[in-house]
């Protein structure tokens, strides 16, 4: 890509099958690397619950990693979403992905400056954007949630829980899951 461009998800489909996730936010190309043991055992705790949730209420769905094209410049693959049933219909490209905003993104934290600036700053920016109505930060090193929730047309800090917290939400009522139960169980890097 010559500079001052900007990436599409047209752009995405030339890109190598190499196991790296590649997202575009804001038209400019997002690179990582596979998740730790710690952060994908973060995530399916996450998902675990919120599945378990849904599928005792029937309100929606639950997902990890989905392809999300927010808008051509904005292709997306967030840790874990959570839809409204009646959101997802219709909702799905041929190819499975998502068109539409998530009511819930939760992104886990991956280690260095550039990863959480990317969680922090430019997917909150995007996710506000394009109508997200919560946003979960999950910080598995400092073991705390960072809720941001919709006010005022953008997304806000509603609260920063921390492992004495049970983390809940006008999203989802009748959901509840204690913060420390995401971290009891999570393994130590022996370096």
């Amino acid at each position: 890509m010559q500079a001052g461009l900007r990436w599409t998800s047209a752009d995405l489909d030339v890109l190598p099958e190499d196991g790296k996730r590649y997202e575009i936010i804001d038209g400019e190309l997002h690179v990582s690397r596979r998740p730790s043991w710690q952060h994908q055992f973060v995530g399916v705790e996450i998902l675990t619950a919120l599945h378990l949730w849904s599928t005792q209420t029937g309100a929606g769905f639950t997902n990890d990693a989905p392809g999300v094209i927010l808008a051509a410049d904005d292709d997306v693959a967030p840790d874990i979403v959570w839809i409204a049933a009646e959101r997802l219909r219709g909702a799905l490209d041929a190819a499975g992905h998502l068109q539409v905003a998530p009511d819930l993104v939760a992104e886990v934290l991956s280690p260095g400056t550039k990863n959480e600036q990317r969680d922090r700053e430019a997917k909150l920016k995007t996710y506000s954007r394009h109508g997200v109505r919560e946003y979960w930060i999950v910080d598995w090193r400092r073991r705390r949630i960072e809720v941001f929730r919709r006010e005022q047309a953008a997304l806000q800090v509603a609260a920063t829980l921390m492992e004495d917290d049970v983390l809940t939400s006008p999203l989802l009522p009748g959901f509840s899951l204690a913060v420390a139960q995401l971290f009891r169980r999570l393994p130590e890097a022996t370096t």
